[in-house]
């Protein structure tokens, strides 16, 4: 989450979600989305559906909030290559079907909030690392954060299908994404390879006979510090990691002359999970900012949404070859 959002969240703590949500927008509406229907610019009902099937399917599209923005179109191409349909990244009526075709599951259901959920404790999470290093624990800013990532959703859309719905409220009932795998579609699966595309900004996840498993949108490298080439491995997994930084990185906005220490939390700037690749300092990670995913804004690193990368751990082992793509 943005600064200026985890400021604001510990004031939504005291007043809830007040706003009316948008005209059309309720859990009724998502979970009866079909076509012929025609999503306009904003958010619709058939996308929230859309982005649900999606996520639960293994093609994800970062954060579901209802919109066409890149990650979905992305998520789009790649479960429309793996079906044998024209990857033009378009929800139209022969898409739907498809996606429709894995899972039968409501895309949105109640939830109650658990006492876990509101417990806490909740952090303000300075920007800057150095007075990060400062905190015993990288924690959720919020209760409607910590629902949010629960739910792979956006906060914007957690709240919008909520009007009025105090969320730091343990026993209150809301409407969230149903995003837990359905219809037995849990089973372990034994990967070949991880391919990084680096113009596609996506993660591939292939199978022994070269079937996709799996895709996320991923944040690869940057500018200042590209992420590397050619084929490497996986070494290592480490869940609830803590960061250490070091001022040969000479990260922007960083001024340490020294090593310092990150406490582990999901506001972690590696996230909930960092999996170690052979290439050294180098991995695959979650992130504190879901919302940037897909975006070239990772410091050198794969960042993905703490649930991809969370999923991924669970899919990988020691050796399993990552290849980077141009």
């Amino acid at each position: 989450m943005s600064v200026l959002v985890r400021v604001l969240g510990s004031l939504v703590l005291l007043t809830g979600a007040v706003a009316a949500a948008p005209q059309g927008l309720d859990l009724e509406a998502v979970n009866a989305a079909g076509f012929p229907e025609k999503p306009g610019k904003g958010v619709s009902p058939a996308r929230v559906k859309a982005q649900v099937l999606l996520d639960r399917a293994r093609f994800s599209p970062g954060v579901i909030d209802g919109r066409n923005g890149e990650n979905m179109q992305n998520a789009v191409k790649a479960f429309e290559g793996a079906r044998g349909l024209r990857a033009d990244g378009e929800l139209d009526e022969e898409l739907w079907a498809k996606l429709n075709e894995t899972s039968t599951d409501p895309a949105l259901v109640t939830y109650t909030i658990a006492d876990e959920d509101v417990r806490g404790p909740f952090a303000t999470i300075p920007e800057k690392m150095e007075e990060q290093a400062e905190l015993k624990r990288l924690s959720y800013s919020s209760p409607e954060e910590l629902l949010a990532e629960k739910f792979h959703m956006d906060v914007d859309l957690l709240k919008d299908l909520n009007p009025g719905k105090r969320f730091d409220k343990a026993g209150e009932t809301i409407v969230v994404a149903n995003v837990a795998p359905g219809d037995g579609d849990e089973e372990k699966r034994d990967i070949d390879k991880i391919e990084v595309v680096k113009s596609e900004h996506i993660l591939r996840v292939l199978g022994k006979d070269g079937e996709v498993i799996a895709t996320y949108p991923a944040s690869i490298g940057s500018d200042e510090k590209p992420a590397p080439s050619g084929s490497h491995s996986v070494r290592a997994v480490a869940r609830n990691p803590t960061y250490t930084y070091n001022p040969d990185y000479a990260f922007k906005g960083v001024k340490a002359n020294e090593k310092f220490v990150i406490k582990p939390g999901p506001n972690n700037p590696v996230g909930s999970t960092w999996i170690g690749l052979s290439v050294e300092s180098f991995g695959i990670h979650g992130t504190p900012d879901p919302e940037k995913v897909g975006k070239a804004y990772s410091n050198g690193c794969v960042r993905l949404t703490n649930w991809d990368v969370e999923e991924l751990a669970k899919m990988v082992k020691k050796g399993t070859p990552v290849v980077f793509m141009e």
